[in-house]
């Protein structure tokens, strides 16, 4: 236990056979279980977490019979957590890239009921940008900035992370099975809490690599695909947060940017055609573009700063 609370390690796991036996070594001992999560590997991971279970009592193997994806992989290790009564469900990959003694930092602001749910930020330190792999890191604070817009909670500086902490209620209160089952399960969880209102903390936390990790992250690839997962999610959240379960006049703020940066774009591409066709920009288009697209621009800042506001407690 960690100051009178129960902790349940989720140790999401695909093909880390290498790894899994010195992250199962390094897990403290105030962990009360270890649950690992063995997302169909095609190596001998799952053997190797059975055989450590001979003598380690707190672990856990539960097996997918199907690849479900990280996410897939810790809302299974969230839902035993929940059906266990467990007090704060911590993630810790399977590829030892999360230092174990900064597990009590995410600990302590949940434990002592100052946020429902702490994550890790990488980013926080100037030694990240020497650290983590420059496409990653750029990748990462495209995501992140996304993600502030997507989610609303804006103090979050590193959305990829997976080091986190959660607590007994934000476990009981979200639905698991509907979580974003691949790369983009950070995200989709922010949003989601954002939506309840559970309040978030940001933790500074070492970045670690090189240690044998073996990276499944097609940087590019997910960059699209999650930026994607991101509009449909913040579009989510405006219906659910804004409209559905309270009123908020941000969504005329939104709704009127979204629309003259479209009405912009289309008197943009019109003053261009008109340009090379007649050898000069009508004046009345060029007012109508720049008055659109300032107006436009000037809706979406208001907006984010309804947001902002509107959320500044869950911090």
């Amino acid at each position: 236990m960690y100051k009178d609370h129960t902790i349940a390690a989720v140790v999401p796991c695909y093909n880390e056979e290498s790894q899994i036996a010195a992250v199962l070594a390094s897990m403290p001992e105030f962990v009360d279980h270890i649950v690992v999560v063995d997302d169909k590997s095609r190596d001998r991971t799952a053997l190797v977490v059975e055989e450590h279970q001979e003598r380690m009592r707190r672990l856990v193997l539960i097996r997918h019979e199907v690849n479900q994806g990280v996410g897939g992989a810790i809302a299974s290790g969230y839902k035993w957590a929940r059906e266990h009564e467990i007090d704060v469900a911590v993630v810790m990959a399977g590829d030892g890239q999360m230092a174990p003694e900064d597990l009590p930092h995410l600990l302590d602001p949940v434990v002592c009921g100052q946020v429902d749910y702490s994550k890790g930020n990488r980013l926080f330190t100037g030694e990240a940008f020497k650290e983590i792999p420059k496409i990653r890191y750029f990748g990462n604070a495209a995501l992140s900035l996304l993600t502030k817009i997507a989610s609303g909670y804006w103090h979050v500086a590193d959305s990829q992370t997976g080091y986190t902490a959660i607590n007994k209620r934000a476990l009981q209160t979200l639905d698991w099975d509907k979580m974003y089952k691949r790369y983009g399960q950070p995200n989709d969880l922010l949003v989601r809490l954002n939506v309840y209102n559970f309040r978030v903390k940001d933790v500074p936390i070492r970045p670690v690599y090189n240690v044998g990790e073996m990276s499944k992250l097609k940087v590019w690839r997910v960059l699209f695909t999650i930026s994607w997962l991101l509009i449909k999610l913040f579009l989510w959240r405006m219906r659910e947060k804004y409209i559905v379960r309270d009123f908020h006049p941000l969504i005329f703020f939104y709704m009127l940017g979204f629309l003259l940066f479209g009405l912009s774009g289309a008197l943009f591409f019109r003053l261009f055609y008109l340009w090379i066709k007649m050898g000069f920009a009508p004046e009345l288009t060029a007012i109508a573009w720049m008055f659109s697209f300032g107006l436009g621009l000037q809706c979406l800042f208001f907006a984010m700063w309804f947001d902002m506001e509107y959320n500044k407690e869950l911090k």
